[in-house]
């Protein structure tokens, strides 16, 4: 199976998919063209991409010459749509799209291509490389499910060698938005009580879910940590896991704000979104993109 890999231009998915043949990254034409069109109609979107192509063909000047070498190495490769199914889509690799950036005038193309060229070395792009490894790894199976050490299994593993606290309770306070989480010198006795809450139900694992947010145990990490924790605990409870994709930023940052007085919103973004598709690389890889996403500024 590909692996494939979301990025977040302007809160727009950019898909992209692994050759492991040629050892680089294919990346969605459409999903660039959609970005640089400020345009959510699909329909437009690929006329729109058509109208390019065309174009690009036609043209003789300098610039098309590379637009036009840039057609010509555009392959297809199958991208799962709106409606579940998959179908072929063009795709370009680094440099071409690139190329195809080059060709759109104004300040957000140049902003595009900023981004798109950037290396990211920062802690969390070297700890989602590492969530990217963990579907693959033998650690993933001795994760201790819905407990707090399996909880700091995680964190330990997505943040070894990037925080020197990676998988150590806090004993600090610590609050966000002027939110407090658990005291530190509590936290100890508040996580045996959540250790110890039942998970044999939906219902159940997303108050336990919850009520590890509230604890908020490490200084740093908890939400990706805990997300990997959640869908570990559904996979093998009720045989689900979160297609994170369907839930949107705002609206899950404005449930679990939420959350510790009216869990509800929160139930039904998670419930919705709940697919038995638990054995998919790709679904995984599509949870981390979207569970790091959530954490950007």
């Amino acid at each position: 199976m590909n692996k494939v890999s979301i990025r977040f231009f302007d809160d727009r998915e950019v898909r992209a998919i692994w050759d492991e043949e040629n050892s680089k990254w294919w990346f969605s034409v459409l999903d660039i063209v959609a970005v640089l069109t400020n345009q959510d109609d699909y329909t437009k979107t690929r006329n729109y991409w058509k109208y390019l192509k065309a174009k690009f063909k036609k043209e003789n000047s300098q610039v098309v010459n590379t637009t036009t070498q840039l057609v010509s190495v555009t392959t297809q490769l199958k991208l799962t749509a709106a409606d579940g199914k998959q179908y072929k889509s063009d795709m370009l690799d680094y440099n071409g799209i690139i190329a195809l950036g080059k060709t759109f005038p104004g300040t957000k193309a140049n902003r595009f291509i900023e981004w798109f060229t950037y290396s990211d070395e920062t802690i969390d792009g070297k700890s989602k490389t590492k969530a990217y490894a963990l579907f693959e790894s033998s650690f993933i199976n001795s994760i201790e499910v819905g407990t707090t050490m399996g909880l700091q299994q995680i964190h330990a593993y997505l943040f070894g060698g990037l925080y020197d606290f990676a998988g150590q309770i806090r004993q600090k306070n610590i609050s966000k938005n002027g939110f407090q989480f658990a005291t530190s010198h509590f936290l100890g006795n508040t996580l045996v009580q959540i250790e110890q809450m039942p998970e044999n139900t939906f219902s159940e694992i997303a108050d336990k879910y919850i009520e590890m947010n509230i604890a908020h145990p490490f200084m740093e990490g908890n939400g990706r940590s805990a997300r990997v924790w959640l869908d570990l605990i559904l996979k093998k409870r009720v045989k689900k896991c979160v297609d994170w994709s369907k839930i949107s930023k705002n609206d899950y940052h404005n449930a679990m704000i939420k959350s510790p007085t009216d869990s509800t919103i929160l139930k039904q973004l998670l419930e919705n979104a709940l697919t038995d598709d638990i054995k998919s690389r790709e679904m995984f890889m599509k949870g981390i993109d979207y569970s790091y996403y959530y954490e950007e500024n």
